[in-house]
């Protein structure tokens, strides 16, 4: 790992310590909603769905079925777990609904926890 993405790891991990300590402590309400993110992350076939769209930008239930080799479906079932959760978004083309993420934090985690995995 080069100098400056260490630097940039102490940067933006400092910066996040920093964040947290301003905050004050976290609410059972508070805590409770960030669980039920938690969880809805914590689900390997929606952090594929996510990780695909990440990517791909948008993509119907038919491109997504075909590229996680699921069932259409499934996918359109956790599709909208994601959906109702306001991880994702959709719009109808014809025929077709398309799915894009719009949460960009959870884009974020997606990225930091591949890193994780990778270091």
């Amino acid at each position: 790992m080069g100098k400056e993405v260490k630097q940039l790891d102490k940067l933006s991990h400092s910066s996040v310590e920093t964040m947290t300590q301003d905050r004050p402590l976290l609410p059972e309400e508070s805590a409770a909603e960030l669980e039920g993110v938690f969880k809805m992350l914590g689900n390997r076939t929606r952090l594929r769905m996510i990780y695909a769209l990440t990517r791909a930008g948008e993509m119907c239930v038919t491109e997504l079925a075909a590229a996680l080799e699921m069932k259409p479906q499934a996918v359109s079932n956790q599709l909208q777990r994601l959906t109702d959760r306001g991880i994702l978004a959709s719009k109808r083309t014809g025929i077709n609904i398309y799915y894009r993420v719009v949460d960009t934090c959870v884009i974020s985690l997606l990225d930091r926890g591949i890193h994780l995995k990778e270091v």
